[in-house]
């Protein structure tokens, strides 16, 4: 059952997957609403310009009628006058031209908008495929633009039908009715014919549209593989990103431990975190942490300091401290710069030792830090509760 409802084409169609389809020349169309869109212009245009056009073109037709005895001998002058005559049947008809252009490239914006992508220009033999061929012809689409066709027809005939047969009487007048009555009665007989059979073509266009869009959303959906594969192209293996991300960890960590030997002290918990210090007079502002760590890190830390002969000193309360309020690379909070002095102080005076013997010093004991830095003080843990139980290790 899984392996079934992973190859079942349940997903929606991905963003990548839409974009993909647009630049190879995919997107949602609808003939019949291109077709409405373009007769409904026309009629309007016909009806706000061919009153016009016309007179236009019947003034033509008279002036062409006539030309002097010299036109008729003159074929350079016959052809000056007819191309001159061409012209104005152009112009008549350029408004009507001029808004059809402007209807035709604007109705794609009604569904799926401009396009233009040369891929789907290049030669794609698997289009001359005939077996394919006999496919599409009978598929769930291909009956659809089938039904389509019927009911294009259909519509269009009743449609047609009444328009006609409501206007008997009006169309067996016009054999006895005068040339300029029975031209205009004509014409509004044609007009209304038009409107009407055009209507119809839009609620063929108004249930296309909405089936066009749902036929290529659902043409384009995914199966739940698919998905996961995109997302691994398009993000990247999972697998591999955490590999990725542990070895920046363990880049990160080999680092941070190569700054140990180079720290002033070594403050810890004293097992659950170290936390290593460095302090430079004159070249830091205040002393900063190069590494810190908890549990096996902090083993770690401390096993290079002692390798390094770099003091540790356990503070339990500055080291939690210490660890909770800062980042690598960070200095020191100013609340803790006067527990930190205490412990560079004591490292000074252990090197000083060292180098030229006398007494010991003692490990400070007792540092100051302050309550809402420690977390296991219940100041703390009352204003930080979801850290006090970490910390308390």
């Amino acid at each position: 059952m899984s392996e079934e409802s992973d190859l079942e084409k349940s997903e929606p169609a991905s963003p990548r997957r839409l974009e993909k389809a647009r630049e190879e020349g995919d997107v949602p169309r609808s003939r019949e609403l291109a077709t409405c869109t373009m007769l409904l212009a026309a009629g309007c245009g016909l009806w706000f310009t061919g009153e016009s056009a016309l007179r236009q073109i019947s003034a033509l037709l008279a002036s062409s009628l006539a030309f002097e005895r010299q036109q008729a001998f003159d074929f350079n002058l016959l052809v000056a006058r007819n191309a001159g005559k061409i012209a104005d049947v152009l112009l008549a008809f350029a408004p009507l031209a001029g808004l059809l252009l402007i209807v035709a490239v604007a109705s794609p914006l009604l569904i799926g908008g401009w396009l233009f992508s040369g891929k789907a220009l290049q030669p794609n033999f698997n289009r001359m495929n005939p077996l394919r061929g006999l496919m599409n012809m009978v598929s769930k689409h291909a009956l659809v633009e089938l039904g389509k066709a019927i009911g294009k027809t259909v519509v269009v005939g009743v449609v047609a039908w009444f328009a006609v047969t409501g206007e008997i009487d009006t169309m067996l007048s016009l054999a006895v009715t005068p040339l300029n009555t029975g031209t205009a009665s004509l014409g509004h007989l044609l007009f209304n014919s038009f409107i009407a059979i055009v209507s119809g073509l839009v609620l063929i266009a108004l249930i296309d549209a909405p089936y066009q869009v749902w036929h290529y959303a659902d043409k384009l959906k995914m199966t739940r593989e698919e998905v996961r594969q995109e997302a691994k192209e398009s993000d990247g293996n999972p697998e591999i990103k955490a590999k990725i991300r542990q070895q920046q960890r363990e880049m990160a960590r080999r680092r941070m431990m190569a700054e140990v030997p180079t720290a002033d002290v070594v403050v810890t918990n004293p097992t659950h975190y170290a936390v290593a210090l460095k302090y430079a007079d004159g070249k830091m502002g205040a002393p900063k942490v190069v590494a810190k760590g908890a549990d096996e890190v902090a083993a770690k830390i401390r096993e290079i300091a002692g390798e390094n002969k770099v003091p540790l000193l356990e503070a339990p309360a500055l080291a939690r401290a210490l660890y909770g309020h800062t980042d690598l690379g960070d200095e020191i909070p100013e609340a803790l710069y006067a527990a930190v002095a205490e412990v560079l102080a004591y490292v000074f005076q252990l090197r000083s030792y060292s180098a030229n013997g006398g007494v010991r010093p003692q490990e400070p004991a007792g540092l100051e830090v302050p309550p809402e830095l420690d977390p296991l003080n219940p100041l703390y843990a009352a204003v930080r509760p979801g850290n006090a139980g970490e910390a308390a290790r």
